[in-house]
């Protein structure tokens, strides 16, 4: 039903961000609403995805295309709801993911909240040699659990944040906790907090 949201942003959460456009504030839940933190009052696009339930009436909204692709795609799983493709999705990696389903790695992909291995055999059989429009080429390897960018600036609160963030993804306090002490170890964003976490939590 909408393709995309342009407008500025609002508001950004653990959970979702506010786009507003025209007097209209837009709640979108995403995989990781911190990227959008250092767009504040920015105008930005969004692609969205409308979702319709008996009980639930919500828009989900990603970066790019592919990620919305890969997001459809991974409700059509049994067992994957809205929420467990976000979490999928927030390592920000979509060729990762792909790689995982093309190669048949279900030990990686039981690492994500609420995949046990009954779903991640259900995503192989769904989805594999059917995802050549997100990625049109496959690499192994893709993912470099050390090429994140150091910035200038941070504070404890982007780590709080980047908590809040990954609970709203379904992670545990007890896995949170675990890594925890090595992120305090570094000065990142609260995005940059999430996305080391994703990698820790996904090893």
């Amino acid at each position: 039903m909408y393709e995309f949201v342009k407008g500025t942003v609002d508001f950004v959460g653990p959970e979702y961000i506010v786009i507003e456009n025209n007097g209209i504030g837009y709640q979108i839940s995403t995989p990781n609403p911190f990227i959008y933190s250092s767009k504040m009052n920015t105008n930005v696009t969004v692609y969205t995805y409308h979702y319709v339930r008996e009980d639930l009436m919500a828009l989900y909204g990603f970066e790019t295309r592919e990620e919305k692709k890969l997001f459809t795609k991974l409700l059509n799983v049994s067992g994957i709801g809205p929420k467990g493709a976000l979490a999928i999705l927030a390592s920000g990696e979509v060729q990762q993911v792909v790689s995982a389903i093309e190669s048949e790695d279900e030990s990686f992909l039981v690492k994500f909240p609420g995949v046990g291995k009954k779903t991640a055999r259900q995503m192989i059989l769904d989805l594999k040699g059917k995802l050549q429009d997100i990625v049109p080429d496959y690499f192994p390897n893709l993912f470099n659990a050390d090429t994140f960018p150091t910035p200038a600036q941070s504070t404890n609160h982007a780590l709080e944040e980047a908590v809040l963030a990954l609970k709203a993804l379904g992670y545990s306090d007890k896995e949170v906790k675990k890594i925890s002490p090595e992120l305090r170890k570094e000065q990142l964003t609260t995005d940059q907090y999430i996305k080391k976490a994703l990698q820790r939590l996904l090893k």
